[in-house]
């Protein structure tokens, strides 16, 4: 009886083992990557832009390449999704750094990519930039000490305009400002470590229940500003780029800059003596922009009070917005962005920029 019942189990096992050597070159399906989506309750409480950008995976097949890991529990978003975060409602990154709070998230979990949207309620609590900035240098270290290859994904953070903080739009506009050159400093081959501007765009009035948290149109605008950066975090660092040697020929080229570069000029925020303009420049052509410059006409009477990711020169009512290092190049079909404070009576003012490559 014994015989007999042994025999089905070895004959499928020889089975397996023939069809393990019959397709040797069959690979066993890639891990998925672990992320960790890192924050306040911007990210979590509910945060259901997490929801939605892996409704956004989904959608694209992508859903077995990513498992969303965290030591909390997914929030009820109306759908099922792999909704594990580190979105803690209340913290300050400053803390979280201080009391060395991450690093057990980290060992319980072993994410590959951190997305990290945090410092809204470091602003709130009157936290300096260089402050933020400080406890971001310590994440980023514990990170790496996890995992040596870890994908940084750092939010410039929505805007707040709370009723009870009157400076916190400022702060944040400081904070945001000094991110790419910060991230920049910070990224290795290895451990990229990517700005991802949650920013521009973003209306409190519009996109917020209360001036400071996402309602459903910020959740959408949150979730679609993750998933290009997210994707591409999923294939890891990018590879080095090597040159081809060329033949050369007597024929004289110009090096024409490439078409379709296109900039929106946009006030997306107004106060009493002021308001806050977005930048954006669209590559719309086949080739790679390596450097552009946008150039708008101010209000008369008014000023550039203040500026981020953009160098900017003023000439009368004339302004001159050139890239700086970390967004010079756009890819086809992608697009920079950049913003700056102007002071003064801008009521009615719908500004309108031109684009151009430099060079």
């Amino acid at each position: 009886m014994l015989r007999k019942a042994l025999l089905p189990a070895i004959l499928a096992a020889v089975t397996v083992g023939l069809a393990m050597i019959a397709a040797p070159g069959t690979a066993a399906p890639a891990a998925p990557v672990r992320v960790m989506a890192l924050g306040d309750s911007i990210t979590g409480s509910p945060g259901c832009w997490r929801a939605l950008l892996w409704d956004k995976l989904r959608q694209a097949g992508r859903e077995s390449q990513v498992d969303f890991v965290g030591t909390l529990s997914p929030d009820g978003c109306g759908f099922a999704f792999d909704g594990e975060h580190e979105g803690h409602g209340g913290y300050l990154a400053t803390n979280v750094a201080a009391q060395n709070q991450l690093p057990a998230w980290l060992s319980a979990t072993r994410p590959d990519v951190v997305m990290m949207h945090f410092g809204t309620n470091d602003v709130w609590s009157n936290r300096s930039t260089a402050q933020i900035l400080a406890a971001f240098d310590t994440l980023v270290a514990q990170m790496r000490a996890s995992n040596p290859d870890m994908r940084v994904l750092v939010a410039q953070i929505i805007p707040m305009n709370p009723p009870t903080c009157a400076e916190c739009a400022r702060r944040v506009v400081d904070l945001n400002a000094a991110l790419p050159a910060w991230a920049a400093a910070r990224s290795t081959t290895r451990s990229p470590v990517r700005i991802v501007d949650q920013w521009t765009g973003f209306d409190t009035a519009a996109d917020t229940y209360d001036g400071v948290h996402p309602n459903a149109a910020g959740d959408r605008k949150i979730a679609d500003r993750w998933y290009p950066a997210l994707v591409e975090a999923l294939s890891g660092p990018p590879p080095t780029t090597s040159t081809t040697p060329t033949t050369t020929t007597s024929t004289t080229t110009t090096d024409s800059p490439p078409p379709g570069c296109t900039a929106t000029v946009r006030v997306a925020n107004r106060w009493p003596g002021g308001a806050q303009v977005d930048l954006v420049v669209e590559n719309r052509g086949p080739a790679e922009i390596r450097g552009w410059t946008v150039r708008f006409t101010l209000p008369s009477g008014s000023a550039v009070a203040q500026s981020w990711n953009t160098a900017v020169t003023v000439s009368g009512v004339d302004v001159t917005a050139r890239n700086v290092a970390w967004n010079a190049s756009v890819p086809p079909g992608r697009s920079a962005s950049a913003g700056l404070i102007v002071s003064g009576d801008v009521s009615g003012w719908t500004p309108s920029g031109a684009c151009s490559v430099n060079g």
